[in-house]
């Protein structure tokens, strides 16, 4: 597949089946993240985010401090698309059932009795405002961390529209060259090989993707090789994580060098939960919240 191509929902549709036929154990869990992640897709064609600017002047001090674009809170995004795409995202959970169903069904509920302000709810994750959620689930009886993956995945659209537009500021001849995000300041999700070999990387927030050196810890600028490793299975050569043993985290790293099906990063990463254990295991941790 083309490096740059744009994913469309029938190719998130054909991924899914792609990965099932691959790891059938999944089966379950990409189903449902299929459809978020179509929902999301489908919503974007339906988003009007405002042009976030910055002065040249800002401009100028950010690069030379290497400072990212924005923080969390500056993301522009479209509140009304958010919050109906929030409504089709609580009935994907609730038509799944498990264990996020009754807090899909609460917030419903809440929303047609107009005691629940989505909006609130957005600037509460965008500003990191951890009480926030903690008194609104209580309010709801509801778990915060359910209350906060429907938010991000119903802000989800807004973010990377918002970053996709960011990215016209950013010096396209000065490599970034820093483990994260120069949109937003977050740490990666994700790692990934193309081309002839070159990596890039994977915001764990708003998912912008950027070119990264080959071999550095993108959490702690680790370049020793010799406390720099990875795992991988001959099974799937596709895959491998990436492990530093200065900081303890670990990156699952995608070769697209070496598979021919269409590759999905957000689907990627709910399809190699077996690879976080693994690493868990090892006594190594995540370098991101957002996954």
């Amino acid at each position: 597949m083309s490096e740059n191509m744009t994913i469309t929902s029938n190719q998130i549709i054909k991924a899914v089946e792609s990965l099932k036929k691959l790891r059938p154990v999944y089966g379950m869990i990409l189903d449902f993240y299929g459809q978020i992640f179509v929902a999301q897709e489908d919503s974007k064609s339906k988003l009007h985010i405002d042009q976030v600017q910055i002065s040249e002047e800002m401009l100028s001090i950010k690069a030379e401090e290497n400072f990212p674009l924005i923080n969390m809170s500056q993301f522009a995004i479209d509140a009304k698309g958010a919050g109906d795409l929030l409504i089709r995202i609580c009935d994907i959970i609730k038509e799944a059932g498990g264990d996020m169903a009754s807090t899909a069904q609460t917030v419903l509920k809440a929303i047609e009795e107009d005691k629940f302000d989505q909006s609130e709810l957005f600037a509460g994750l965008l500003n990191e405002d951890d009480a926030f959620f903690e008194n609104t689930a209580k309010k709801l009886e509801v778990e915060k961390k359910d209350l906060a993956f429907i938010a991000y995945t119903s802000l989800k659209p807004s973010l990377s529209m918002c970053a996709e537009q960011l990215s016209a500021y950013m010096d396209k001849d000065k490599p970034w060259g820093k483990g994260y995000c120069p949109i937003c300041g977050s740490q990666p999700g994700l790692s990934m090989f193309q081309g002839e070999g070159e990596r890039f990387l994977f915001c764990g927030f708003c998912w912008h993707k950027w070119a990264s050196n080959r071999i550095v810890c993108p959490f702690c600028d680790n370049t020793d090789t010799k406390t720099l490793n990875y795992f991988f299975s001959e099974d799937e050569k596709e895959y491998r994580v990436d492990l530093c043993d200065k900081c303890k985290k670990y990156i699952k790293t995608i070769d697209s060098r070496k598979t021919e099906r269409i590759i999905y990063p957000l689907l990627e990463q709910v399809a190699t939960l077996h690879l976080d254990i693994k690493a868990k295991e090892m006594k190594y941790e995540s370098g991101t919240h957002f996954a």
